[in-house]
């Protein structure tokens, strides 16, 4: 650590910034066990200058959620997009229209009641796929981890290194990205997943291996594309796999109702865990898999009524 920090100081000491600014970026170093090459040191402080000034102009604004130096701050939006997301979208309308969540013919979106899956024993710690485009591994889990637990009662976490490396046949790319549906159907063919003690995750493509099955599925349904109100009808029987666009407000959220996400090229695998209101905003809880130090310990919460970041526009979940 010595060494690390030591050579980060060398590295500041070349170029011109505010003593205020070094002493972010070497608390930064610090927290997060950041190692830089001497070469890249001052590109990586330059990156992160920029970032800081990102977050403070942001935070002025007082739009009810924060930025903050997140373990991403030393990142570019491109090269972060590269490393931690890797939901390959795919217009499949016409097939996810025969598969279709069908709501309770009594239920009403508006009085639903506010529901934190979180609370219930039906989601796992939250998880990091560290830098592997496999976001859609772990919102497939996540779903199956969930449905598991409200049917049967004992909530099992599951193996995303499974699915990174033995997936590809139903068009899935390992840390190259896939989708979370391809993930069910890999699911459903090899007759259930093992659990992640039996198959631990490294962060990198690997051969497949074969392990007892500790869960299984028979199919999955898909939620009608821009539908919250079916959203939130799924939602309160189990949590759902959700695709979303995680762009910079993303890499740098700190807390708080993001209520201004309007992009929608979906890139990003999550899962939705609940809903509820803070201060009359009405907001989704999503989980996300970039570690717990990372936005709510893990979580961020999307505001609703507007499709945020197009979290209604590729939803669905496993049945068993």
């Amino acid at each position: 650590m010595k060494s690390m920090i030591a050579a980060t100081f060398a590295g500041l000491a070349m170029g011109k910034a505010t003593d205020s600014d070094k002493k972010e970026f070497l608390n930064f170093v610090k927290k997060f066990n950041k190692s830089y090459e001497a070469e890249e040191t001052i590109a990586r402080f330059g990156t992160f200058v920029a970032n800081l000034q990102k977050i403070a102009e942001h935070n002025a604004n007082n739009e009810g959620w924060t930025m903050a130096v997140t373990e991403f701050a030393d990142l570019t939006e491109t090269e972060f997009a590269g490393l931690f997301k890797g939901y390959n979208h795919r217009e499949n309308q016409h097939m996810r229209s025969m598969n279709l969540h069908e709501p309770a013919e009594d239920f009403v979106a508006a009085t639903a009641d506010d529901v934190d899956w979180t609370t219930k024993n039906a989601v796992t710690p939250v998880k990091n796929q560290a830098q592997c485009g496999s976001c859609w591994a772990f919102s497939t889990t996540g779903g199956v981890e969930g449905a598991n637990a409200v049917k049967n009662g004992k909530l099992v976490s599951l193996s995303e290194q499974q699915l990174v490396d033995c997936a590809g046949a139903e068009g899935n790319q390992g840390c190259n990205g896939g989708l979370m549906d391809d993930g069910f159907e890999y699911i459903i063919k090899n007759g259930g997943l093992g659990s992640e003690s039996s198959y631990k995750y490294t962060g990198k493509d690997g051969s497949c291996k074969k392990v007892d099955s500790v869960v299984h599925i028979s199919g999955y349904k898909d939620v009608s594309k821009g539908n919250e109100d079916d959203l939130m009808s799924a939602l309160q029987t189990q949590p759902v796999s959700i695709a979303v666009d995680a762009g910079l407000g993303w890499q740098l959220y700190g807390g708080g109702v993001m209520k201004n996400c309007k992009g929608k090229q979906l890139d990003h695998g999550v899962l939705l865990v609940g809903a509820g209101t803070d201060g009359g905003v009405d907001y989704w809880k999503v989980k996300n898999s970039w570690g717990a130090s990372w936005g709510e310990s893990g979580f961020v919460r999307l505001k609703r009524g507007m499709d945020s970041c197009g979290l209604a526009d590729s939803a669905s979940y496993p049945t068993l």
